[in-house]
């Protein structure tokens, strides 16, 4: 008699009939895919926004410094937190992306649990409370910006660089070489991949934005301080993208959700 394959736990379809009926009592479904992407969206389409409109509209004021020499870049801080539009659309992209990103880290915490060798299951505890942190200082230093709250906006943001990089590499650390399972699919080796490649474009960029900041202030040289915003631009669109490969880690997945079980999540 063949042998029936079991799925993880985490994985198995609810087929009893003292679980809930997600085809009648499912008031929402939708993709994780799907889920991401709508979820990275947000951020990422304000933050173009931002970019777009102070250049086209706000240029010269959003491009200049203490040092009055030429520029061509807003820095982040200027283009999503100095004027408006630009802070309102922001604010309301990171304050509505919130929950589900929360949910994300929710679907990670399970994953790890289920995936990730006891003996590196403090390990990912770690991981999941430094994205917890991401998470609420990304909306920090969203909420007070650099103009008017600057040293609230300092702290979160540093807060934010230091624990999303943490996150990222122990991410990928866990993801290679702490699975209970070490034969991915192609889909979880390419995830893998591109959570190692952003995550070094990401702090490669992190240490170019810092080099540039420094060197911008110490010798005010025209361009210096574009090449600085640039990099911020690459930190901030890799951040993204390593987040949104979640759409590999939970491809086959759906987020469900009725009035009487709450969110779950359904495997197919």
């Amino acid at each position: 008699m063949r042998e029936r394959k079991m799925l993880p736990a985490y994985q198995r379809l609810k087929t009893d009939e003292s679980q809930p009926d997600t085809n009648k009592k499912a008031a929402f479904s939708i993709a994780f895919g799907n889920f991401s992407l709508m979820t990275v969206s947000l951020p990422l389409f304000s933050f173009i926004f931002c970019v777009a409109y102070s250049i086209i509209f706000f240029f010269e004021e959003s491009v200049s410094t203490h040092c009055h020499v030429w520029n061509y870049l807003p820095s982040i801080s200027a283009a999503i937190g100095a004027f408006q539009p630009q802070a309102i659309v922001w604010q309301t992209a990171i304050v509505l992306h919130f929950i589900p990103r929360l949910t994300v880290t929710w679907m990670y915490y399970n994953f790890y649990t289920q995936q990730i060798r006891r003996n590196r299951q403090f390990v990912a505890n770690i991981a999941i409370f430094l994205n917890l942190i991401e998470n609420i200082c990304l909306l920090g230093l969203s909420l007070y910006n650099s103009t008017t709250y600057y040293d609230y906006h300092k702290v979160f943001f540093c807060t934010f660089i230091v624990t999303s990089e943490l996150y990222m590499m122990l991410s990928y650390y866990l993801n290679k070489s702490a699975r209970r399972n070490i034969n991915l699919d192609q889909r979880e080796l390419k995830s893998l991949r591109l959570k190692r490649n952003l995550c070094i474009i990401n702090v490669a960029s992190i240490l170019l934005a810092t080099y540039f900041f420094i060197r911008h202030n110490d010798h005010c040289e025209g361009g210096i301080y574009t090449l600085f915003a640039f990099f911020e631009y690459i930190v901030v669109l890799t951040n993204m993208g390593f987040h949104l490969t979640s759409i590999y880690d939970f491809h086959n997945q759906h987020l469900i959700f009725d009035w009487t079980y709450g969110i779950r999540v359904h495997y197919q």
